[in-house]
């Protein structure tokens, strides 16, 4: 008896996965069977999947493979924000200085500066207007 209860089993899972009718009947009514039906039925064959159509868990290997692509594209990103912000801070400093030198040259009554020869020059009227004007022109177009 209880050798025969596995192979009981073994027969009963075996008939498990055999193909499935569906079929109307002649009264509208749709029924499913194993077994085929009358000649006047519209028919669809209908098939259980069986046991090797199921998907296999990942493998130790490619588990640790996708884990490192995560950590490279996550280091990756990181830095990515840490150049970014790096970026924000050096261009927020050289946007300072522009509007500082604009405010110098807005404010002063008269502003010098060095020639090659090292001797102090001081800027006319025009020159510091055309300063003025490029030195907006340099925040509109870097800082704004």
């Amino acid at each position: 008896m209880k050798r025969s209860l596995p192979a009981f089993l073994l027969l009963l899972s075996f008939s498990a996965y055999g193909a499935l009718t569906k079929w109307v009947g002649a009264d509208g009514k749709v029924h499913y069977s194993d077994e085929p039906p009358p000649a006047n039925a519209e028919v669809k064959k209908l098939t259980i999947p069986s046991v090797s159509g199921v998907q296999a868990s990942p493998t130790y290997v490619e588990i640790e493979a996708e884990r490192k692509k995560t950590l490279k594209t996550s280091e990756e990103a990181r830095e990515k924000a840490a150049r970014q912000q790096e970026d924000a801070a050096v261009k927020q400093k050289y946007c300072s200085s522009l509007r500082a030198n604009l405010n110098t040259l807005e404010k002063s009554s008269r502003i010098a500066s060095y020639n090659e020869k090292g001797e102090k020059v001081i800027m006319d009227d025009a020159a510091r207007r055309q300063q003025i004007e490029e030195a907006r022109k340099q925040i509109s177009a870097k800082c704004d």
